[in-house]
């Protein structure tokens, strides 16, 4: 461990997007370990085997997972808990669970949904992340069919909706929750804005967000997030 506070990530992990949008917001200065998806188990040995990322490790050698927990428990250290505040807490807690069912469940439809799609997202991500010379072609070229075949296909089926409708139904609903103020959370961002909008975040590496750009009011919403992020 060195000075700084560290986050272990997938570049491509939507909830890696989720802590690295908080520590952007809160403007929290911490270095960022990119870990190679094949060594995931080795790298996180430290983690008393949780195996995912993301994963915090403080200076004093505290160890946070599991991505919404971490935001909060980081909101509360570094943050005086701001953005876990609320005037009407039922109502953040209800929304919380939403983004984190909902908009979850939605980021692999849109990546791997389709054939081509599947094979553009798979090559992309063995560009983007950690892997070796190797497993990153074998990932580029192999990974596809099990994320589109196995996974995302079933996800598709199950839902009944195009990838695309899917998202943009949900940032419709997303956005008449939000009504006339900018953010969920009133005047600024709260946690369920940050979460919302790190989801969001994980797929703009990939051409697909261009499928979520078309949604007018969700994208102004987004973009008045991004805003406020500090680094």
């Amino acid at each position: 461990m060195g000075n700084k506070p560290e986050l272990f990530i997938l570049h491509t992990c939507p909830f890696s997007w989720k802590l690295r949008s908080l520590l952007q917001h809160i403007g929290l200065d911490y270095e960022e370990v990119q870990v190679n998806p094949l060594r995931i188990k080795k790298q996180l040995a430290f983690s008393d085997g949780w195996n995912k990322v993301p994963v915090w490790r403080d200076t004093d050698g505290t160890v946070l997972v599991d991505s919404t927990p971490m935001m909060k428990e980081l909101d509360a250290k570094y943050n005086s808990g701001k953005l876990m505040k609320s005037g009407d807490e039922a109502r953040r807690d209800e929304w919380l669970e939403w983004v984190d069912e909902h908009f979850k469940r939605a980021t692999i439809p849109i990546l791997y949904g389709g054939l081509f799609s599947a094979l553009k997202t798979t090559t992309r991500v063995s560009k983007l992340e950690k892997f070796g010379f190797f497993s990153k072609r074998m990932y580029a070229w192999a990974g596809f069919p099990i994320m589109w075949g196995i996974i995302a296909r079933s996800r598709v089926k199950k839902d009944g909706r195009k990838p695309k409708q899917l998202w943009h139904d949900l940032l419709n609903e997303w956005c008449e929750e939000i009504g006339a103020v900018d953010f969920f959370g009133g005047n600024s961002p709260n946690m369920v804005d940050i979460a919302a909008f790190g989801y969001m975040r994980s797929i703009s590496p990939f051409s697909q967000f261009s499928q979520l750009q078309d949604h007018e009011k969700g994208m102004a919403w987004y973009n008045r997030v991004e805003a406020t992020l500090k680094v």
